[in-house]
């Protein structure tokens, strides 16, 4: 039988894109444990009525882009 460090090794050698088709398949594959059972939006909405109460959380886009920016050098 194969481990899963043999099969991590053969999957580390395919090129890049191959390697995207593959975790797509693989994720593809999993059960829907994984699925919210609010289709994800309870973080968001979470977020933005704290956002409502205390605007000062936030940060402008301009500020974003500096942070990204800053982490990309």
């Amino acid at each position: 039988m194969v481990t899963i460090a043999e099969v991590e090794q053969l999957a580390f050698a395919l090129t890049g894109s191959r390697r995207a088709v593959l975790a797509s398949h693989l994720l593809r594959s999993l059960p829907s444990v994984l699925h919210d059972e609010d289709c994800g939006l309870a973080e968001p909405l979470r977020r933005d009525a704290g956002l409502d109460a205390d605007p000062s959380i936030g940060i402008t886009l301009e500020q974003l882009d500096g942070q990204i920016s800053a982490r990309r050098r």
